[in-house]
């Protein structure tokens, strides 16, 4: 299986803007993309006028890369959203937020994507009441992710706990910080998603 193994602060230089992959690194003065705000490589410097298709493809890998899926997941995504009803682009983002992995990033139960990716893998969750290690599992309205007794004294959760002030805890999602469980309320809608996404050129790429 395909893994990026560079520097992930190169990926939001690359993109222009912060996709928050380090957690508390992102919010903090040693952030790369702050400190080095251009392009990684000898010309990322240089002034480029972006094509349409240009545009197109840059959104479609920020978000691919925000979420920490590869072409061909991200294509099935987009696949299973335009069969879906409703907006394609909406139907899209909705997909990726209720990967599981999202999900535990979003209740706070890790500072990044990629620790919750981790996390799930490990085993340290369960989703309604039965242990899973698969992060992409789509999550449902009614369904409580939770955390084993035996695995709450983890120290990254008690972390990453104090760092979901920061961030907030969307709308669709319920928290139980005492008993380290959490609800899925409803599904993610649009308005929910704060981060700067321009879904419908990712539409426009696929459609070409």
């Amino acid at each position: 299986m395909a893994k990026y193994n560079d520097a992930k602060c190169r990926l939001c230089r690359r993109e222009g803007t912060k996709l928050f992959l380090k957690g508390d690194r992102c919010y903090s003065d040693k952030c790369a993309c702050d400190r080095r705000p251009y392009a990684p490589g000898q010309h990322g410097r240089a002034r480029k006028k972006l094509s349409d298709y240009a545009t197109q493809l840059r959104e479609k890998q920020k978000v691919r890369r925000v979420y920490g899926v590869l072409e061909s997941q991200f294509h099935t995504y987009y696949v299973n959203a335009d069969m879906a009803k409703g907006v394609t682009g909406t139907n899209l983002l909705s997909f990726l937020e209720r990967r599981l992995d999202n999900v535990v990033y979003r209740l706070g139960f890790a500072n990044s994507r990629s620790q919750a990716r981790q996390l799930v893998r490990h085993g340290v969750f369960t989703l309604n009441g039965r242990k899973v290690t698969i992060p992409s599992l789509l999550v449902k309205a009614g369904d409580t992710v939770e955390v084993p007794e035996a695995s709450r004294t983890i120290p990254v959760l008690a972390d990453a706990q104090q760092a979901i002030a920061r961030r907030g805890l969307p709308a669709w999602l319920e928290m139980d910080a005492s008993n380290f469980k959490g609800l899925i309320k409803a599904l993610p809608q649009r308005d929910d998603i704060q981060f700067p996404i321009a879904e419908h050129l990712i539409v426009e790429l696929y459609s070409k």
